[in-house]
Parts: C-alpha cells; structure tokens; sequence
C-alpha cells in the first residue's frame, strides 16, 4: 500500500508541476492556459501548489519501507482532502449545477481543445486529463485515510 501511495503522490507532483507547462497533444493546452493566465501568475501558482504536495512525498520517500512519522499522515489527508475539494468546487459542482458565463467562458478557452469523454454540461466540459487527475487524488485521499 505504501508504494501505491507513494506512486500516486509522485503522479501528482509532477502532474501538479508540468501539466500546464509542458505540451501533451490533446490532453492539454499550454497556449490557452497561458492565454488566461499570464507567465508569472502561472509560475507562482504551479510553485506553490506543486511545494504543498512535495514535504510528505520526500518524507515518505525518506521512509519507504515504513513506518511513516505521524506528522506525514496528518499532512496527506489534510492536502489531499483540500486538493480534492478544490477540484469539487472547481469542475464537479459545475459541471452538475451550473457557474457563471465568465466560468464557462474561461474554461472553454483554456479547455476547449482537449480531449474529454465525458459530455457538456452546464456549458463545462470536463477534459480527460482533469478527470484522471481527480481520480487519482480521490484514490491518494482514500489510501491515506485507510493507513
């Protein structure tokens, strides 16, 4: 169980870094992302929230074969927990009850152009990149509570 965890914090530390950086065909759209948000806010906000992500990851690579410090269990839930609110609030509530046109608007510039499965709704669209990106916190949430 610990190496999975380990593996789902390694996914979402280099996907937290790179995914609006670094140009993965359909999945993504740097040059829209950076179209609504300029080179030094994206910066910041990719520094920042990839460092939240990062202490519990080099912890438990640290101590890979176990036990972990308490401190890193606290941490994982607590950040995983907020990660995946987050992106409730940001695509799932959305998508099911509807947002602003400015939201639409923005999410179909930045977003418009990947690839997704899943239907519009609400005016959002959910790109594959992101759903895949959610499942992987909702699973790194549920292997942390478990431990």
């Amino acid at each position: 169980m610990l190496t999975l965890l380990l593996a789902l914090q390694i996914f979402h530390v280099v996907f937290l870094a790179l995914h609006d950086w670094i140009p993965l065909g359909r999945l993504n759209d740097v040059r829209a992302v950076r179209k609504e948000n300029p080179g030094s806010k994206l910066l910041v906000g990719t520094v920042i929230t990839t460092s939240l992500f990062v202490p519990p990851l080099v912890e438990g690579l640290r101590h890979v074969h176990g036990p972990w410090p308490g401190w890193v269990w606290v941490w994982l839930r607590v950040a995983y927990g907020l990660l995946f609110l987050g992106e409730l609030q940001a695509w799932w509530w959305p998508y099911f009850m509807g947002t602003s046109e400015k939201t639409v608007e923005r999410y179909r510039v930045m977003f418009g152009e990947t690839h997704a499965f899943l239907p519009t709704r609400c005016g959002i669209r959910i790109n594959t990149l992101h759903f895949v990106l959610h499942v992987m916190t909702l699973a790194t949430l549920v292997l942390s509570v478990l431990q």
